[in-house]
C-alpha cells in the first residue's frame, strides 16, 4: 500500500509540476490533397500545413509546403468552422494569408499573425462570431481544438480549391509521455489491488 501512495503522489506531482508552457501552445496539423476537397478532385497536389497557436502572446504561425498543383495558386487561407468533408466561408485573411506565395504550382510558407488584429481575420467573420477580434479568435480556435477548420489552397484551375485538408490537434511529446505515465501508474495500482 505504502509503495501505491508513492507512486500515485509522484504521478500527481509531474503533472502538477509540468511546465506551463505546455498549456499556453496549440498545434495544428493537416494533410493537403485534391480528394479532401468538397467536391473531390484528382489533383496530384499534395501538401502539408502546421498552425501553432500561443494563447499567451496570442499568435498564430502558419507553415506550409505545398507542390504538385495542376494550377496556379490564387488564395491560400482558413476555413471555419465546419465538420468534414463540409464546406464553410473563409475565417482568416482573404483572398490570402500576407506573403504567401501566389502564381506558383510549388512553395514553402512561413509567417507569424498577431491574433488580436482584425486584419487576421475576414471581417465577415469577425461579424458572425461576436463582432471582436478576440470573439473571433476563441471561435477560430475552439474550431480548430474540435477538428471544424480546413486550411485550403485554391488555383486558378481550381477556384473552390485544389488541395486542402482538416486541422487536426496534435498533443505535445511532453503531454503525451506525462499522460502515458500516469496510465501506466494506473493499471500498475490497479494489477496491484486485484
Amino acid at each position: 500500500m505504502k509503495r501505491q501512495s508513492i507512486i500515485v503522489a509522484v504521478l500527481l506531482a509531474l503533472l502538477a509540476f509540468a511546465p506551463a508552457s505546455h498549456a499556453t501552445l496549440a498545434r495544428y496539423e493537416a494533410i493537403l490533397t485534391g480528394p479532401n476537397e468538397n467536391p473531390p478532385n484528382a489533383s496530384p497536389g499534395i501538401g502539408i500545413a502546421i498552425v501553432d497557436y500561443d494563447s499567451v502572446a496570442r499568435t498564430m504561425r502558419v507553415q506550409a509546403s505545398f507542390s504538385g498543383l495542376l494550377g496556379l495558386t490564387s488564395a491560400v487561407h482558413i476555413h471555419c468552422c465546419v465538420a468534414a468533408p463540409g464546406t464553410v466561408s473563409v475565417a482568416t485573411q482573404t483572398p490570402s494569408f500576407t506573403l504567401f506565395p501566389l502564381g506558383v504550382t510549388a512553395g514553402a510558407y512561413d509567417h507569424t499573425f498577431d491574433m488580436t488584429l482584425a486584419s487576421s481575420y475576414r471581417a465577415g467573420f469577425i461579424a458572425v462570431n461576436g463582432g471582436s477580434p478576440a470573439a473571433a479568435e476563441l471561435a477560430l480556435f475552439l474550431g480548430m481544438d474540435n477538428d471544424l477548420s480546413y486550411f485550403n489552397i485554391h488555383t486558378n484551375l481550381f477556384p473552390g480549391g485544389e488541395i486542402r485538408g482538416f486541422l487536426h490537434a496534435v498533443p505535445e511529446p511532453g503531454t503525451l509521455a506525462l499522460f502515458t505515465l500516469a496510465l501506466v501508474g494506473a493499471g500498475f495500482v490497479r494489477r496491484r489491488k486485484a
